[in-house]
């Protein structure tokens, strides 16, 4: 499993944990084969980051949403998230890569399926 792949299910969960959004009334089902709701990614992140003990800057630094999630942080392993995610600057530069890879991983998570704040996209 890739680490993108990894941080989504943490974030999503098993699709039998997963509880619908409400819908408007009145609003057409979804189609077959879409998923019924989206996933409230910062609701998600924000209820584990209110039920640890460390204190988590999820919204600004893919460190703290890695160790939220209780991945693994490490500079390797940010740079190996980088090429699965194309990322082509220079890995050396970290600070560079890690603003890309939080932009990058919120706006995956949004294409995937997550309801992500627009300021986190």
């Amino acid at each position: 499993m890739s680490i993108f792949d990894t941080i989504k299910s943490a974030i999503f969960g098993s699709p039998a944990n997963a509880s619908p959004a409400p819908s408007a009334a009145g609003s057409p089902a979804a189609p077959a084969g879409s998923p019924a709701a989206a996933v409230d990614v910062a609701a998600n992140l924000d209820a584990l980051a209110k039920a640890s003990k460390e204190k988590f800057d999820w919204r600004k630094s893919i460190v703290d949403l890695m160790k939220l999630l209780k991945l693994d942080s490490s500079l390797a392993a940010r740079k190996e998230l980088a090429k699965e995610l194309g990322y082509t600057g220079n890995t050396n530069d970290s600070a560079t890569m890690n603003m890309w890879l939080h932009k990058q991983v919120m706006a995956k998570l949004a294409a995937n399926g997550g309801k992500v704040p627009d300021e986190l996209k």
